[in-house]
């Protein structure tokens, strides 16, 4: 017989009255307190946060590192678990962070030849 674990996220976890609100309206509260041409997720293409190609993601999260509600915007997007774009700096897929994104197809063999 196999046993399947499950991350219990509740154990240590803070009452519901005790955690801080990550939600995407706070976030949206926070950042109307900002001069709008320092969030540059807002004077941007939308698209850019959940583009397909590596270099475009990679500019989105230099756009990011420095908004002034990156941190708040990281931690509601662990929080929520976004299945994906770039948040606070951060890519999101499946709701995990990833390092980068990688071109679509597949690797060269050689890597010397790319």
């Amino acid at each position: 017989m196999m046993t399947i674990s499950v991350l219990d996220r509740t154990a240590g976890a803070l009452s519901k009255s005790e955690q801080p609100d990550l939600s995407l309206g706070l976030l949206h509260d926070q950042a109307g307190h900002v001069d709008h041409d320092l969030l540059l997720c807002r004077v941007n293409d939308p698209e850019l946060w959940f583009a397909e190609s590596p270099s475009d993601v990679e500019c989105a999260k230099a756009l990011c590192q420095d908004c002034p509600v990156q941190a708040l915007c990281l931690s509601g997007a662990l929080e929520r678990r976004e299945p994906w774009g770039v948040w606070g700096g951060e890519l999101f897929l499946q709701g995990v962070v990833i390092p980068r994104k990688r071109p679509r197809g597949r690797p060269r063999k050689n890597e010397a030849a790319a």
